[in-house]
């Protein structure tokens, strides 16, 4: 018989969020949702599901972030899957970006991801059991023109998420960091992602498609975020989850094509990159 689960889902009113969120209420779990904005609206959007609780809270004020995972765990006693979803895109050449709108996408890609997982750890840690899902994207795995501040992100998610694999193995706890590829969720429309104010002309040839094609392929993606959503609670449903997944053929191509490049440079310049050592010294005694 399964064992029903509490969900704790952030930037739940669209897209993978909600997916995630109305697929784990209909497989019998429950689900503690949060969004920034409107949770009425939400609550209406799941049909008022007596297992679902919304909470309003915005990732990167740590109140809010505490005290919405108190009110989760005074409803329903415990979380058991963790999922770091909430998170936003900017378009931008690297050096277009204004030191505000590069914290800013710090500020909830990271810091709020890291606001989150330190509110939930202390209940996962007194349970000495759960699982933290942390989504990732395939920009994580390399560099893309105009997405490159946007990947850095998601690479530190990546490395945070190993960081804390490491760490929460022994107390019972699981991580997976999840790199979606391109799916048809909101996050291509102009209210899911930003760009930078400035433009400067010489990225044209690099980023300049970017800017302008981000919108036309919305709603063109391969993916379908309700499996997508399956595939999260069959991770949430296996003892073992993998620590990386990316989902989707664009992800995992992405992730294979880096990892062939990485190899080749490493390859090409192993002679220089072993050469470092000191040289080898002559033994203390030999002076004696």
């Amino acid at each position: 018989m399964k064992t029903q689960k509490v969900w704790f889902i952030t930037g739940a009113s669209r897209g993978f969020g909600l997916e995630i969120a109305r697929a784990a209420l209909a497989a019998g779990d429950r689900v503690i949702a949060t969004v920034r904005s409107n949770p009425a609206q939400l609550a209406t959007t799941l049909h008022n599901h007596p297992e679902l609780a919304v909470v309003q809270m915005d990732v990167t004020e740590e109140d809010q972030v505490q005290a919405a995972v108190k009110q989760g765990i005074t409803q329903f006693g415990r979380i058991d899957v963790l999922v770091n979803n909430a998170g936003y895109g900017i378009v931008t050449a690297i050096e277009e970006a204004t030191d505000a709108e590069v914290r800013k996408q710090y500020d909830t890609n990271v810091f709020g991801l890291l606001n989150v997982t330190r509110a939930v750890l202390p209940y996962l840690r007194q349970q000495q059991s759960g699982q933290i899902i942390n989504l990732s994207s395939l920009f994580g795995y390399d560099a893309v023109p105009g997405w490159g501040l946007y990947g850095s992100t998601k690479f530190a998610v990546e490395g945070l998420s190993k960081g804390l694999a490491v760490e929460l193995a022994p107390l019972g706890i699981q991580v997976t960091v999840v790199a979606p590829g391109l799916f048809t969720t909101d996050f291509l429309s102009t209210d899911s992602y930003v760009a930078a104010k400035t433009i400067i002309d010489d990225y044209q040839a690099t980023v300049g498609s970017m800017r302008s094609g981000a919108d036309a392929l919305h709603g063109n993606q391969p993916g379908d975020p309700k499996k997508f959503a399956q595939v999260i609670l069959q991770l949430a449903d296996t003892d073992r989850p993998p620590l990386h997944l990316p989902v989707g053929k664009d992800a995992v191509s992405m992730y294979q094509n880096n990892a062939a490049k990485m190899a080749e440079d490493i390859a090409a310049w192993l002679p220089v990159a072993t050469s470092t050592d000191h040289d080898q010294r002559i033994a203390a005694s030999t002076l004696a």
